[in-house]
């Protein structure tokens, strides 16, 4: 069976563009390229990649964009350009050029100005998307939802994903008002979800499989098997667990070949056009 890793990262190390990477994500000061990866996935049985921009810059996108000309197993890349720009559209017209650029994130959930999804010219580069065809990653925090849930009501036709289920409090265990607010959002039928990131929310030393399960059942509760995917965030993971370890959480989870073949493969193919 076919299946793709919808959420992973690529760099070459540099303390400014990965400023980010604190003293205590240690495992994290290195470059992480195809290489390190293409075993890693072969291992568990992977065929493909959704490759996701880690730092806000033109330069990013053209250096994911150039490993995936160089890597057939990267599928699809998701990038980063300056939504908030006067010359968006000449920017996007350039990028949606290559085969491979697939969708735009942004970093949302380090901006300082928690409504920063509402500002207008961001969403009138988010208005641009759907011209070009291209998806957008939303990266949150769940203190965000509300505000998720005002901006994907303003744009019933793009293509949205969630990813890392928001993030929600797992080391924890707090579920509410998580469960309640992503439900919410979930009833917007573009809105898609990533069950991803979950380690690094959760104990990174003593995490358990039966940790994220509430989570998950939140997750298939509000979106159903056809609105989410699969993803590693390597190597973002390895503060918690590595590539063998993480990707079966979901695969073990999900019930039966129908649920597996859509949120292992078929979701994120249809979702990012691979």
């Amino acid at each position: 069976m076919q299946k793709i890793d919808a959420h992973h990262h690529f760099w070459k190390y540099s303390p400014v563009a990965h400023s980010w990477i604190t003293e205590e994500l240690q495992i994290l000061k290195r470059d992480y390229l195809p290489e390190d990866l293409e075993t890693e996935i072969k291992k568990s049985g992977y065929t493909g990649v959704v490759s996701v921009q880690a730092s806000q810059t033109e330069a990013e996108t053209d250096f994911l964009l150039g490993l995936a000309e160089q890597n057939e197993f990267i599928k699809g890349v998701v990038g980063w350009l300056d939504l908030q720009a006067e010359n968006i559209e000449d920017r996007l017209a350039h990028y949606t050029q290559h085969p491979k650029f697939k969708g735009i994130r942004h970093i949302v959930q380090d901006e300082p100005d928690d409504q920063f999804l509402l500002r207008k010219d961001f969403l009138r580069g988010i208005e641009k998307l759907k011209n070009f065809d291209l998806t957008y990653d939303i990266l949150i925090f769940p203190k965000h939802l509300k505000v998720a849930l005002e901006f994907v009501q303003k744009f019933p036709e793009h293509k949205f994903v969630i990813n890392h289920l928001a993030k929600p409090f797992i080391k924890n265990q707090k579920i509410q008002p998580w469960k309640d607010e992503i439900t919410e959002l979930a009833k917007y039928e573009n809105v898609y979800c990533k069950l991803s990131g979950m380690v690094t929310e959760a104990s990174w030393e003593n995490w358990k499989p039966e940790d994220f399960k509430p989570y998950l059942d939140v997750a298939f509760e509000a979106f159903g098997s056809k609105r989410l995917m699969t993803g590693s965030d390597w190597p973002v993971c390895r503060l918690a667990g590595e590539y063998g370890e993480v990707m079966p959480i979901v695969e073990e989870y999900l019930p039966d070949e129908a649920s597996k073949k859509a949120v292992l493969a078929q979701n994120a193919i249809d979702f990012y056009s691979l």
